[in-house]
């Protein structure tokens, strides 16, 4: 009778801990998350004026216009077109340093910034560890600055205040550097051209 009385008892104690660590948790941590964090538990999907998803500020995406600054390069992929929407394919490329293809990427994407008459720093050349940074350093950003207002023919300072303003600081203050967030400051920079077209 002991072992079972041992055996419903195990039962019992299983059954408990899967309502409380299976149910009752992930429910407080969904109603937690969607009542006081709603944008970061949903992915900090940005939307445009239209309320379509055009990407989420923490994972980095290709800008190929001139118009547009680019960020690192990313292994993350987003449909294609004005709706671009996440694939669900993201992470790091997993190329090893001594893969060609890693190498003739960083090489070609190195000639193509000097085209453009922009130094071919790090962060504009290598993805970062994840391959999902949605930030450039700051001079990474300043570099593009003239290529950009030329493009969308506005004064490089009107760009620069936009820059300033979604440039994210250091963690906690003191940790990592100073970043400029890509997707919210290109998504600005078309709110602002949109703003100039209908004040005319």
């Amino acid at each position: 009778m002991s072992l079972i009385r041992e055996i419903l008892r195990a039962i019992r104690i299983t059954l408990v801990f899967w309502l409380i660590a299976g149910i009752i948790y992930p429910l407080a941590i969904l109603v937690v998350g969607q009542g006081l964090f709603p944008y970061q538990a949903n992915g900090s999907v940005m939307q445009n004026i239209e309320a379509q998803p055009i990407g989420s500020a923490l994972i980095g995406q290709v800008f190929a216009s001139e118009q547009y600054f680019h960020s690192r390069p990313s292994a993350a992929r987003y449909s294609q077109g004005r709706k671009a929407r996440p694939t669900g394919i993201s992470g790091g490329s997993n190329l090893a340093p001594s893969n060609p293809a890693l190498l003739n990427r960083i090489i070609e994407e190195a000639n193509r910034l000097r085209e453009e008459n922009i130094q071919p720093i790090e962060d504009l050349i290598y993805s970062s560890g994840s391959g999902l940074d949605p930030h450039i350093s700051i001079q990474a950003a300043r570099q593009q600055i003239e290529r950009v207002a030329r493009a969308r023919n506005v004064q490089p300072d009107e760009i620069l205040r936009l820059m300033n303003k979604y440039t994210d600081g250091r963690f906690l203050g003191i940790f990592g550097e100073p970043g400029v967030n890509v997707l919210r400051l290109n998504y600005a920079l078309d709110l602002q051209d949109l703003n100039n077209q209908q004040n005319r």
